[in-house]
């Protein structure tokens, strides 16, 4: 049975995000985040972003943010804002799963992310 919202109650929910972002990756400044920019490829980029669609695929609500762009996402997280202060840009990336801070200072890798989010749905 499904309801209005296309949910059956038997569906996994960690393939159902309605409103609630699973993932927020906090970005450092740069020109784009997908590593197609400039006069050279960044590798780190493109995984990052190979990452996030994979993610998407699996039904996980990723959201990155850059401070010049979404200046709000960053000041709405305390936990964000204060290793940002403490640590200036080197704490960035910061990334969030389901609202706990799972790495700082570099990108985690998509198993980082996929334990996070299955040792933090037990949880919830």
């Amino acid at each position: 049975m499904t309801n209005s919202a296309g949910y059956s109650p038997n569906e996994s929910t960690r393939s159902i995000s309605i409103n609630r972002v699973d993932v927020e990756i906090f970005d450092p400044p740069m020109c784009c985040s997908t590593g197609l920019c400039g006069p050279t490829l960044d590798q780190t980029l493109l995984n990052v972003n190979e990452m996030v669609i994979k993610l998407g695929k699996e039904g996980v609500n990723i959201e990155r943010y850059q401070m010049t762009s979404n200046p709000n996402a960053f000041l709405n997280n305390s936990d964000v804002m204060r290793l940002v202060r403490e640590q200036q840009l080197t704490a960035l990336p910061i990334t969030v799963v389901r609202g706990k801070v799972i790495k700082i200072g570099s990108y985690p890798d998509l198993n980082e992310i996929m334990a996070a989010i299955g040792h933090l749905g037990s949880s919830s």
